[in-house]
């Protein structure tokens, strides 16, 4: 059998991304939610929000860790998998990504010493400003990365000139017509998934009768984050649905299932659509509702598939089942967030054991509806690498082979595969032991630490005197 490079490459990228994706969109989040924290203990002087965020800066840390290493290969498979594309965006992805290692990393890099080791050896207003560094570092990396996927997404700003992209608008290249609508609907993931996990493990603890007063407290705010956010993220949502069906009008049909360009089109909850066929099956829908939410008009004109070729189009049945996975997790968090506003009037969401126990499996959610949002994302663009502009074929690697393809696939799998799993050993192993451990005084090191310029000189003199 011959192994088809392009399909391997971007397997491997597809595995690659997926598996970055779900630790920035963690860290992202994380790092605010621990600022806050950090700006209340600094504020009030209550012990309480120390003793949080001395635990969830060790949270942060294995997961940083984890998201640095499985991020690195993403930018080497630009060079070895997909070199035409690298070649033909060199002028713009070149600088992108170096102003984000610039930028953000060395400003995480810079900082996150301080926050991990920095506490009782600099003053509390520092350590604040590290953990707000930490934090705006992270948002400024989202913002460049997603930069240059936006532009991949809605290009502009670009000249194409013998095979190679010139930039002609700096900033109509990093401000795609997409790029404010992605970058904040990714900002509310980010803050979704800290929250839901703050309120999932906290949970956890309530349930185990441990730190209790603490874990209320995270519990609480993470609630309330939930119920402000869920919301926030379906407005933005649509107004994002509006922008992809203006600028990728096939990715919406592929999310919808819908294969004629028509008017009044049902919202399809069910259906196995058939590419083959140029059809769907078994089709379970809500008449118009359709062309309401796409167009605000019941009977709104809705895009179909049949408008390009059938090797033109996305693969139909992969984003028609990612967008209802990641629109059900999105109605989850809505529910549970209105949830805990009913029980926080009733003055029991820290006590309702069935809401506890269904935050504990909510804190999986945003994993799963991130990788969903950018399965529909990336395989809605197929088959093009620059909407419209450049294919996946057009961008591979010509020398590339098949076996070269599987081969680095599965090393990275293998790998990744034992970076994660140390990952999650460290984690289970900060979460069992919980608080109490993570504010356990840390013993003195046996040899004694260096001291300052001059300082034995000053011991001598007090002993003469």
């Amino acid at each position: 059998m011959e192994l088809d490079p392009l399909l391997l490459s971007r397997i491997q990228f597809a595995f690659v991304v997926c598996f970055h994706a779900i630790f920035p969109v963690f860290t992202i989040g994380l790092a605010s939610f621990i600022a806050v924290l950090e700006a209340l203990s600094f504020k009030t002087g209550q012990p309480v929000w120390q003793r949080l965020s001395k635990f969830w800066i060790q949270v942060f840390a294995v997961v940083f860790g984890m998201g640095v290493v499985s991020g690195i290969v993403m930018s080497f498979q630009f060079g070895t998998n997909w070199s035409n594309f690298s070649y033909a965006t060199a002028n713009f992805l070149g600088p992108v990504l170096s102003y984000e290692v610039v930028t953000a990393f060395f400003l995480e890099a810079a900082f996150l010493g301080v926050l991990l080791f920095g506490r009782d050896k600099v003053p509390q207003g520092v350590h604040l400003f590290a953990a707000i560094m930490v934090a705006l570092g992270t948002f400024i990396s989202s913002f460049w990365i997603l930069s240059a996927n936006s532009l991949m997404q809605t290009p502009g700003g670009l000249e194409l000139r013998e095979g190679m992209y010139h930039v002609v608008s700096w900033s109509q290249a990093l401000f795609t017509p997409s790029f404010g609508y992605r970058f904040l609907h990714m900002a509310l993931a980010s803050f979704l998934t800290a929250a839901l996990v703050v309120a999932g493990v906290s949970a956890w603890f309530i349930l185990q009768k441990r730190e209790f007063d603490s874990n209320r407290k995270a519990l609480s705010i993470a609630l309330w984050m939930l119920l402000i956010l869920a919301p926030m993220q379906v407005v933005v949502g649509d107004f994002h649905g509006l922008n992809t069906l203006e600028h990728q009008p096939m990715k919406v049909a592929a999310m919808e299932g819908n294969w004629q360009t028509d008017t009044g089109v049902p919202l399809l909850l069910f259906a196995i659509p058939d590419q083959a066929a140029q059809t769907n099956h078994f089709e379970v829908g809500i008449p118009n509702l359709a062309s309401y939410i796409l167009t605000h008009d019941w009977q709104g004109e809705v895009p179909g598939l049949n408008e390009v070729a059938p090797e033109m189009q996305p693969p139909v049945f992969l984003v028609f089942w990612s967008f209802r996975i990641m629109v059900a997790m999105g109605l989850l968090m809505v529910f549970f967030g209105l949830a805990g506003w009913v029980l926080r009037y009733r003055q029991k969401y820290h006590q309702s054991r069935w809401f506890l126990q269904s935050l504990r499996w909510m804190s999986l959610t945003p994993f799963i509806a991130v990788l969903a949002g950018w399965v529909v994302t990336e395989a809605g663009r197929a088959p093009w690498l620059i909407y419209e502009q450049m294919t996946h074929a057009e961008g591979l690697t010509p020398s590339l082979t098949g076996g070269m393809a599987l081969f680095t696939l599965i090393g990275y799998v293998v790998v990744y595969s034992l970076v994660f799993s140390a990952g999650v050993y460290y984690l289970l192993k900060v979460f069992r032991g919980g608080l109490e451990k993570a504010n356990q005084p840390h013993e003195q090191d046996e040899v004694e630490r260096a001291k300052r310029p001059f300082s034995a000189a000053h011991a001598s003199l007090e002993g003469e005197n």
